[in-house]
């Protein structure tokens, strides 16, 4: 679960990223953050990973106080979290299996552990054959695949994804998002933030707009696909 108890966030150039949200993920739960530059999307996604402080307000993830939390505790909570980034963020040296297996490394998993959970990640992502190619040998998507096979192989409790569709081929981006939903209904809570309004329309679910640092729609509504 994420809450977010009258948070605000002010840079120290002065600008008031968010102004007293009040937002709360359910375990399970599938929501687009959308939002135009400087909306303050960005700012909610830090929040959550603790790489910045609210200036005023409370934010809880995944069973964290983030304003109690030992510095000793942040890399524990990063754990409950995969994040997708749009720049996919491959290692350009590593086999797929090993950008997957780095992250597995890390924390310091078993190797069994290791060579099980790669594998079954590359096939809940359909790439289980490009086990042995490197980043640049394969498509946009094929690499956004394996940035999301990435971010859930250590079977985390919120997958965050932040533009994951960006820097792919459109007709592509529905099957990430599908890739995306078939995760959730696994149980997995995803954030999805995104400029691209009309997979909003498509899919539908859970939408949350913000607009100059507030939350101005919250609302669960209809995709187009649902008619077909």
């Amino acid at each position: 679960m994420v809450e977010f108890k009258d948070v605000s966030v002010t840079y120290s150039s002065g600008v008031d990223a968010l102004n007293k949200i009040n937002l709360k993920i359910n375990d399970g739960d599938f929501a687009f953050v959308v939002g135009s530059n400087g909306a303050g999307k960005s700012t909610l996604i830090k929040l959550i990973l603790k790489e910045i402080d609210a200036t005023e307000g409370t934010v809880i993830a995944n069973g964290y106080n983030l304003k109690k939390i030992r510095r000793s505790k942040i890399s524990k909570l990063r754990r409950t979290i995969g994040v997708v980034f749009q720049d996919f963020r491959l290692i350009p040296t590593m086999t797929v299996y090993e950008n997957i297996a780095f992250v597995l490394r890390v924390i310091d998993a078993p190797k069994k552990y290791i060579k099980t959970r790669v594998p079954y990640a590359l096939e809940l992502v359909g790439l289980s054959d490009k086990m042995k190619a490197y980043p640049d040998q394969l498509s946009g998507g094929e690499q956004q695949r394996v940035a999301l096979a990435r971010a859930l192989v250590n079977d985390p409790k919120l997958i965050i994804a932040d533009e994951p569709t960006g820097n792919i081929d459109p007709e592509l981006s529905y099957d990430i998002v599908e890739l995306l939903k078939c995760i959730n209904e696994c149980g997995t809570t995803i954030l999805m933030v995104t400029h691209e309004h009309n997979l909003v329309r498509y899919f539908g679910g859970r939408v949350i707009n913000l607009d100059g640092g507030k939350i101005v729609f919250d609302e669960v509504v209809g995709g187009s696909n649902e008619s077909k």
